[in-house]
């Protein structure tokens, strides 16, 4: 932020001639202008920090909707397990992000590949970070934590959520955003240390690359390492459809997560008391905050509708999952390109997106590969489609107002190759290192029998064999056993009466 410019009695005294007292007056006028101005600067201070809390208290309302989606995506005897693990995230993240996290990300001044300073937030406050942009940041981290979850859920053992939901808020996840979002990070575009990759940067304004890829690709190699869940797939290998238990709770969870969005893309400034110096007083900062908020709302209403329309082309009849995952794979693909965009392109956007995630499912079916929730689809392929499209279809003048004047922009708005090559770059790195990273940690816990649960548990439901019971009293259609300590729930059916005379 700008500092508001300062009175000197010494060059004031001159100007107010041979009046008596002049000096006074002078010591008298700029005590008062400083006054008002270091006041103005406080106020600023607190309306950008409170700005940024309320962005934070936002996204982190979206570990309630990533809950609601998890539990109603699947079985009815996996519930408890799966919003345990959602709580899990959360909690183990805080610890780790402030141990270690925060400081990989943004421990400035560091070099271009990891951060190594706030340790524990040692130094915070200061005068480039509050306590307020360590909330929002670990907001961010449990968010791709939760991500992963939705991958393996309904087969993994408890013991593995803590030790993988650990090493991805603590180290994997912080890396990717110290290259991205640091000003020392070697992709990224508000660098200050060193040259811009490409004399661009990769822009991935609120992380499509960096959350999502990140959270999907991690839950990608969780559930290939891990297999199927039993009943997948049957004997010849044909899909068996293992429905989830609560439409209601898909439905609620997928608005939370809207909801949430409001605060993970346009709190994504960070700051909204600043001008533009433009003719008009009335466009600022605020007004590209206004305008993301727009953008993320096209992209996933877009996305929403074609896959409606497209699922029922495909299969026959509308689905409301199949809806809320389109919406929610619109608003991952907008999340890097919603400041930098036309509301027009984000109608584009969304549109790709729904595609890309149908895609990505059928792909998914044939190579046998069975992910609860689709998020290393939704939220890895959609947030890799999502950069690619910011490298096509940034405008000039927001990148000029968000970033800075003279950078490339987008291939189809005619600023050239440099930042799509960007966005390339950044897709290609960050598979490669949560690859590298996270595929040895699912693999190592398999070999550790700490991954998979038995076959026995898994046919019973963990909320019985490991939680202590069940989140409520269900019928499960694929068990026609009395499961143990429960009652089964059976339809009545009204009896025939003959009707009175009247």
């Amino acid at each position: 932020m700008a500092s508001l410019p300062s009175c000197s009695p010494s060059e004031l005294t001159p100007l107010l001639g041979f009046a008596p007292n002049a000096t006074l007056a002078a010591e008298y006028i700029c005590n008062r202008f400083n006054a008002t101005s270091d006041k103005f600067t406080d106020t600023s201070y607190a309306i950008d920090n409170t700005y940024l809390l309320f962005s934070a208290y936002l996204v982190f309302a979206m570990q309630l909707g990533f809950a609601m989606l998890c539990a109603g995506s699947v079985r009815a005897k996996n519930t408890m397990n799966i919003m345990l693990t959602n709580v899990l995230d959360a909690a183990a993240g805080g610890l780790s992000y402030y141990i270690f996290g925060f400081a990989f990300a943004f421990g400035g001044p560091s070099n271009s590949y990891i951060g190594k300073h706030n340790f524990g937030l040692k130094s915070i406050p200061s005068s480039v970070y509050d306590y307020s942009f360590f909330l929002y940041q670990w907001a961010f981290a449990i968010a791709a934590a939760g991500i992963t979850s939705g991958s393996i859920a309904e087969r993994t053992q408890f013991v593995a959520y803590l030790i993988y939901s650990s090493f991805l808020t603590g180290f994997v996840y912080p890396i990717v955003s110290h290259w991205v979002w640091s000003s020392d990070g070697w992709l990224s575009a508000t660098r200050t240390s060193g040259k811009l990759l490409f004399s661009s940067g990769a822009i991935d304004f609120a992380g499509s690359g960096v959350v999502h890829m990140v959270g999907g690709i991690a839950g990608l190699w969780g559930a290939l390492i891990e297999g199927p869940r039993i009943g997948r797939f049957d004997r010849s290998g044909r899909s068996v459809i293992l429905r989830g238990h609560s439409a209601s709770l898909v439905v609620l969870g997928s608005f939370l997560l809207w909801f949430g969005w409001y605060g993970f893309n346009p709190g994504s400034f960070l700051t909204i008391s600043k001008a533009y110096g433009t003719t008009n007083a009335y466009y600022g900062q605020w007004s590209a905050v206004g305008r993301t908020a727009v953008t993320t709302t096209l992209a996933g209403c877009t996305a929403a509708l074609t896959t409606l329309f497209s699922k029922r082309l495909l299969v026959g009849h509308w689905n409301v999952t199949d809806v809320c995952n389109g919406l929610l794979g619109g608003f991952a693909a907008i999340t890097s390109g919603c400041s930098v965009v036309e509301p027009w392109a984000a109608v584009v956007c969304g549109f790709v997106a729904a595609w890309v995630l149908i895609g990505c499912n059928m792909l998914a079916e044939k190579l046998k590969y069975d992910d609860p929730l689709e998020a290393a689809q939704l939220h890895g392929g959609c947030g890799a489609w999502g950069l690619l499209f910011t490298g096509l279809f940034a405008s000039k003048q927001y990148v000029h107002e968000v970033y800075a004047k003279g950078r490339p922009y987008g291939l189809l708005m005619g600023g050239g190759g440099k930042l799509l090559a960007a966005q390339v770059i950044q897709i290609l790195v960050i598979f490669g290192w949560v690859s590298v990273t996270m595929g040895p940690l699912f693999y190592a816990l398999k070999k550790l029998n700490l991954l998979r649960i038995s076959e026995d548990d898994e046919m019973q439901g963990m909320d019985v064999t490991r939680h202590g019971g069940f989140a409520y009293i269900y019928h499960d259609e694929d068990n026609s056993s009395h499961p143990p300590n429960g009652f089964v729930m059976k339809k009545i059916e009204p009896k025939s009466a003959t009707p009175s005379p009247i």
